[in-house]
């Protein structure tokens, strides 16, 4: 009589008192792997950061994981907050050739407006692929994204070619033209949340007298908030790490983003020990926002991403 009540506990699937749960090899094998996962993937990170406090005559001798004199100065130049004498003690004879705040707030300008206007871009596409019945619909969308398969790299001459004719080669619109329409991502991202939105709200909008533009921008937009954030994010760490299309159509500092400023600022002239430590103190600064926006929005992306790929 005693033994069913131990019975039901069991089959109820409850913990006895005191038992210590199983843990299988897989598991601890998995969060192995994963750990040392995560420590190769953060070590550059930490490498650069020890450089970057590292005196530029102790890099070659200092291997620690940490240097033996930590020091900020190497940040202080990049920033142009360092003294004369700071600056021949690091880097004897050579002139500081960084305007680190010009070249951010040419990546700040660069960033904002390519992720605003391809996100604005691709939320209009995918509405009209998503919501609107035309002819050739489907077939025109495959095409679209067909674009996806294509490496961007084949897209950097014709486009140079077109700014060259344009006369926009070192300017502001050749740095931005290529990036102002939507993004074939983009548009099948918002589309799978457009096509998430039920007809009937759709329909009673239009009962209420709402047109096709009044029901994109009063229904579908604020309904699909979230995932627009995520494509902001998302085309913003793009824009702000470009390199290869900014180094080809920039020039000087006349629009040059941080990205492409950095690489000049390590190619010293020859017979001179290039700046390794200055260098990587700024690629620490310029890496920082996106650490920011990474922490505080990872989460949100992360989720949003698996949502939007179980549209219809």
């Amino acid at each position: 009589m005693t033994s069913a009540p131990e019975t039901t506990t069991t089959h109820t699937g409850r913990k006895r008192p005191g038992r210590k749960p199983h843990v299988s090899a897989g598991f601890v094998v998995g969060w192995i792997v994963m750990a040392i996962i995560i420590v190769i993937s953060l070590f550059p990170f930490w490498w650069m950061i020890k450089v970057a406090l590292t005196h530029n005559a102790n890099m070659y001798g200092d291997f620690g994981f940490w240097p033996k004199v930590a020091t900020v100065v190497n940040f202080k130049r990049v920033l142009g907050l360092a003294t004369p004498a700071e600056q021949q003690a690091e880097v004897p004879n050579q002139i500081q050739h960084l305007d680190f705040f010009l070249n951010l707030m040419n990546s700040v300008i660069f960033t904002v407006v390519v992720a605003l206007v391809t996100v604005a871009s691709s939320a209009l596409a995918a509405y009209a692929f998503s919501r609107l019945k035309w002819r050739f619909r489907d077939l025109v969308f495959n095409i679209f994204l067909c674009g996806l398969m294509v490496p961007p790299i084949f897209g950097v001459l014709p486009n140079f070619l077109l700014m060259k004719q344009l006369g926009w080669v070192y300017s502001w619109q050749g740095l931005l033209a290529p990036y102002l329409l939507a993004c074939p991502f983009g548009m099948f991202f918002l589309r799978q949340f457009f096509l998430s939105i039920p007809e009937e709200v759709e329909e009673a909008a239009r009962l209420d007298g709402l047109n096709q533009w009044g029901i994109f921008r009063r229904i579908c937009l604020p309904m699909s908030i979230a995932p627009i954030c995520t494509l902001l994010l998302i085309q913003a760490v793009f824009a702000w790490n470009e390199y290869m299309w900014p180094q080809l159509i920039t020039h000087g500092q006349h629009a040059q983003v941080l990205t492409v400023a950095l690489a000049s600022f390590v190619q010293n002239s020859p017979g001179v020990a290039r700046d390794w430590t200055g260098f990587m103190a700024a690629a620490t600064l310029t890496v920082l926002p996106l650490v920011i926006l990474m922490l505080a929005f990872g989460r949100t992306l992360v989720s949003n991403l698996q949502l939007g790929t179980s549209g219809k």
